[in-house]
């Protein structure tokens, strides 16, 4: 069991590099160039490509930054290690199982612009400690 397993952090950093690559090769666009045409800091373009961020990357953020690269979304949460929180309209035609809906309705809480950040942080905050709670069996 030698395989090591890369985390979002690294996955997505090397897909923020890649779209940074051929943003310079193609626009011949700098990070402050990448910034101002995506809409997301430096800072935090910064971070991404270091892979120094503890809660996930804002999904409003990340679509902004693959809009403005004409990167498709679903390349950006498979890096990231989500399921492919894309454009809800066009996934309700499936049959999905409660637990999915559920999902799909808190990530799209996640990547509305219009949610409040601490409401954003609440939900966060709750995921890790579900994510982290023992699991009792009944018996």
């Amino acid at each position: 069991m030698g395989s090591a397993e890369v985390s979002p952090q690294m996955a997505f950093a090397r897909f923020v590099r890649q779209a940074i690559d051929e943003a310079r090769e193609e626009h011949g666009w700098t990070v402050r160039d990448l910034a101002s045409h995506t809409g997301v800091g430096r800072s935090t373009v910064f971070r991404w490509l270091a892979g120094d961020w503890q809660d996930y990357p804002e999904l409003a953020k990340v679509r902004g930054f693959c809009a403005a690269l004409d990167l498709p979304v679903a390349a950006a949460f498979r890096a990231l290690g989500l399921p492919d929180a894309g454009p809800g309209p066009s996934r309700r035609g499936r049959d999905d199982s409660p637990v999915e809906a559920d999902v799909r309705v808190i990530l799209q809480r996640l990547a509305d612009p219009t949610v409040p950040a601490e409401e954003k942080h609440h939900i966060r905050d709750l995921l890790r400690y579900l994510a982290r709670r023992p699991i009792r069996r009944a018996g």
